[in-house]
């Protein structure tokens, strides 16, 4: 009997152990993937710096020797009008008297070469092409407008993933007012005569949209601009919904993720604890990237696509819903709403 138990955890162990090598093996992959991923954009990014910089040089080559010409040029022009008028200072210096020449006759002879000099040496003559100088200068803001049309690539990307999304009016604190299109929640010192529902929170000003997701890559852009104060987060559809304890606020327990913003700071919350976030901008959209399968939730600050903190949730239990907290008015300085931004 000892021995058949024995035998049993000894199965049980490998099984373990066999678990244990594949898991491994596969974190060994991802790692290695990623980093061959990470090289190739790298040099990627390597090579575009190196074609942009040897096209510049290409593009200011040809300029430099156009002005090298005209400045050649004009360097004859000038040495030919030297020539002309040292002879005249000589003249000057040295008079006429000893020269059988009318003095009447040499005024006409300077005169006639002064007007040939003058118009052979026109500056007018020598021009830059200034068409062609306009077109590479056109060509030039064309290529940067692509460029930057096409960045950041991230965002690009992120963009790929949205998720239309609104809100549930049912779920939302009596003292909010979510639009008739449902992407917005503005906070009113006016308790709304709505429908008592259980899923309504009674005491934390949360609303949660809608839908929910249990799988894939979703990604949601928030408007918190004109806020000093707001939270926005994910979370099951078991969060909490009445009384005054804490477990009812966004990030507060181990059932969603959030990001916080109060006059200034940003932190982010999970499980009750708070990662204060050393980031001194204020950032007027906020991004909410979610992967299942890699069990992260990212919040951005899409202005300037600023990563500002990760969780590494490892796996989701449950579908996520998207939760919005627009904060108290606090005096009037408070009172924008919070908006989904659907594109």
């Amino acid at each position: 009997m000892e021995k058949n138990i024995q035998d049993h955890l000894i199965r049980q162990r490998e099984v373990i152990r066999c678990r244990l090598k594949k898991l491994n093996g596969k974190q060994n992959e991802i790692k290695s993937k990623s980093s061959a991923v990470r090289e190739s954009i790298v040099k990627k990014y390597e090579e575009m710096r190196r074609v942009l910089e040897e096209d510049c040089r290409i593009t200011l080559s040809l300029l430099e020797m156009e002005e090298t010409a005209a400045v050649q040029a004009l360097d004859n022009l000038i040495e030919t009008n030297c020539l002309l008028l040292r002879e005249i200072e000589v003249q000057l210096n040295e008079g006429t008297k000893d020269n059988d020449t009318h003095p009447g006759d040499w005024v006409t002879v300077y005169e006639d070469r002064v007007q040939e000099l003058l118009t052979a040496t026109d500056p007018g003559l020598i021009k830059l092409d200034e068409t062609k100088s306009g077109q590479l200068l056109d060509l030039t803001n064309n290529l940067l407008l692509f460029i930057r049309s096409q960045i950041p690539i991230a965002k690009r990307l992120l963009k790929s993933y949205s998720s239309g999304v609104v809100l549930d009016p049912s779920t939302a604190h009596p003292k909010l007012i979510i639009s008739s299109e449902g992407d917005c929640a503005t906070f009113t010192d006016v308790w709304q005569d709505v429908p008592e529902h259980e899923g309504r929170f009674d005491n934390t000003l949360n609303v949660l949209s809608l839908q929910c997701w249990d799988s894939g890559r979703h990604y949601w852009e928030v408007d918190v601009s004109g806020k000093i104060y707001w939270e926005l987060g994910l979370t099951y559809s078991s969060i909490p919904r009445k009384g005054q304890k804490e477990d009812c606020w966004l990030g507060r327990h181990s059932e969603s993720w959030c990001l916080e913003y109060f006059d200034g700071d940003y932190t982010a919350w999970h499980g009750g604890i708070a990662h204060p976030l050393p980031i001194s901008s204020c950032f007027h959209r906020i991004g909410i990237f979610c992967s299942f399968p890699g069990g992260l939730v990212t919040f951005l600050g899409v202005d300037s696509m600023t990563p500002l903190y990760s969780f590494c949730a490892g796996r989701f239990t449950d579908s996520l819903h998207l939760a919005l907290c627009p904060g108290h008015d606090l005096q009037g300085t408070n009172s924008k709403p919070v908006k989904i931004c659907q594109s």
